[in-house]
C-alpha cells in the first residue's frame, strides 16, 4: 500500500507531488497545501513527506508505503520530519522560534529536513513573520510544507515564497470506497456515512464508526423543522450549543483524565497527601492547556454542527432550484420538500448566510457561542 492511497479522488495533486518526489520537476523549498476541512491537504503534506525521504532507490518507486522511512513519516516517528498542529486557538511565537530553529538542522537521516505546519491558518502574523526568512530563505536540506484552508488564511508574503497546491473535495463515492477498503464499513452504512460527511473523509469515518454521532447529527439536522418563534430559536440555540460542547466533551474528559495520570507518573508524585510546589506548577500548567485545548475543541465541535445545520438548508435550496444534484440529508427527503414549499430560494439564501456569518464569529472572535447561535437561530424563524 503506497502513501498515496489515501487521496481519494484527488489525481491531479498525487500526479503534481509524484513529480517533484521523483526529481521531474523543480523541488522547491516551500509548499502551501490548501483546500476546505476535509480535503485531506495534511495527509497530502504527509505522504509527500514520506515520498520525498522514501528509502527506494528508484525514483519511480518513491512513497512505496513499505520501507522503514516510510512507516515512521506516516506514523509521525521520523527524526527528519515535524509534525506541528494546535490543539490552542493559535500557534505561538514561541513554537514558532523553535521550528525555526529546528530547521535550520541537517538531516540526520533522511534525505530532507522537513517541517510540517498543519495548522498555517492558526498563526497570528507577528508569529507568521517569524517564519518569514526561515522560508525565504532556507538552509540547503530543508522543506516547508504549511496547509491551510486556502491561500486567503496565510499572509501574502509566506504564500508569495510557496508552490502551491489545491485540493478539493473528493466524491462522496471515493470516501465511501475508501472507508470499506481501509476501514470495512458496511457498504450502505460508508454510503450514509460519506454523504452526511459531505466528503469530509475524517468525519465520515467517525460517523460510520459512531452511531451516538449519527444521532447526533440528525438531532441536529432536524432542528429546523421545529422553529417556530422566537422561543423555539432560543431553545434550538441551547439545544445546537450542548450537542457541541457534548460530542467536545466525550473525546476531551477521558484524553485529560489520562494525560494528567501519565504526568504524574512521570513526576514521580506520591499516591496521597499534598504535592511538592515544583509538581502542582507542572500540573496547573497541563490544566491551563486542557482548558485552551477544549475551548477550541467545543469551537471547533460547534462550527461542525452548524455545517451539520447547513446542509439541510442547503439541501432545501436544492430542491427549490429542481433537484439539479443529490441531497446529503436523503432520509430527510419528504420533509425538506414540505418546508421548500413554504418558503423561498431568496429566503433559504439569506439562512443559509446567517449561519455562515454565526460560525464566522464563532471561529474568529471572542464572542459568547451561545449568544452567536442565539443571534442566528432568530433569522431562522419559519414564518
Amino acid at each position: 500500500m503506497s502513501v498515496w492511497d489515501d487521496l481519494q479522488g484527488q489525481a491531479p495533486v498525487v500526479a503534481q507531488l509524484k513529480q517533484a518526489a521523483q526529481g521531474e520537476t523543480g523541488l522547491t523549498h516551500a509548499w502551501l497545501f490548501t483546500g476546505p476541512p476535509g480535503s485531506g491537504r495534511s495527509n497530502a503534506a504527509k505522504a509527500f513527506a514520506a515520498a520525498l525521504n522514501c528509502e527506494q532507490d528508484d525514483v519511480a518507486l518513491r512513497g512505496c508505503g513499505e520501507c522503514a522511512a516510510c512507516h515512521t513519516i506516516l506514523g509521525e516517528t521520523h527524526s527528519d520530519v515535524t509534525f506541528v498542529r494546535t490543539e490552542k486557538v493559535t500557534i505561538t511565537i514561541d513554537e514558532a522560534r523553535e521550528l525555526v530553529s529546528k530547521a535550520g538542522d541537517r538531516p540526520a537521516t533522511g534525505r530532507w529536513r522537513i517541517i510540517v505546519v498543519e495548522d498555517a491558518d492558526r498563526m497570528a502574523e507577528r508569529t507568521t513573520n517569524v517564519l518569514l526568512k526561515a522560508i525565504e530563505e532556507p538552509t540547503p536540506r530543508t522543506i516547508w510544507m504549511l496547509c491551510a484552508p486556502s491561500p486567503a488564511d496565510v499572509l501574502v508574503t509566506i504564500r508569495s515564497r510557496c508552490r502551491p497546491v489545491s485540493l478539493r473535495l473528493p466524491p462522496a463515492s471515493d470516501v465511501a470506497d475508501l472507508l470499506v477498503r481501509r476501514d470495512g464499513v458496511d457498504r450502505q452504512l460508508a454510503d450514509i456515512a460519506a454523504r452526511a460527511a459531505q466528503s469530509h473523509i475524517g468525519i465520515a469515518r467517525r460517523l460510520a464508526r459512531d452511531a451516538d454521532a449519527r444521532q447526533r447529527r440528525l438531532d441536529t439536522v432536524r432542528i429546523p423543522l421545529g422553529l417556530r418563534g422566537v422561543t423555539a430559536a432560543v431553545m434550538m440555540a441551547e439545544k445546537l450549543v450542548k450537542i457541541a460542547t457534548d460530542e467536545a466533551n466525550s473525546s476531551n474528559d477521558e484524553r485529560d483524565a489520562a494525560e494528567k495520570i501519565a504526568l504524574l507518573a512521570s513526576l514521580g508524585a506520591p499516591e496521597s497527601g499534598t504535592l511538592p510546589p515544583s509538581m502542582r506548577s507542572q500540573v496547573r500548567q497541563l490544566e491551563d492547556d486542557q482548558k485552551r485545548r477544549a475551548k477550541r475543541s467545543i469551537t471547533d465541535s460547534l462550527d461542525r454542527t452548524l455545517t451539520d445545520l447547513l446542509s439541510f438548508y442547503r439541501d432545501v435550496l436544492i430542491i427549490q432550484l429542481g433537484n439539479a444534484v443529490e441531497l446529503v440529508n436523503v432520509e430527510l427527503k419528504s420533509d425538506l420538500e414540505e418546508y421548500a414549499g413554504h418558503s423561498t430560494p431568496e429566503t433559504t439564501l439569506a439562512r443559509m448566510d446567517a449561519i455562515n456569518k454565526a460560525r464566522v464569529r464563532i471561529t474568529t472572535t471572542n464572542v459568547a457561542p451561545l449568544l452567536a447561535v442565539e443571534s442566528m437561530a432568530t433569522s431562522l424563524i419559519q414564518q
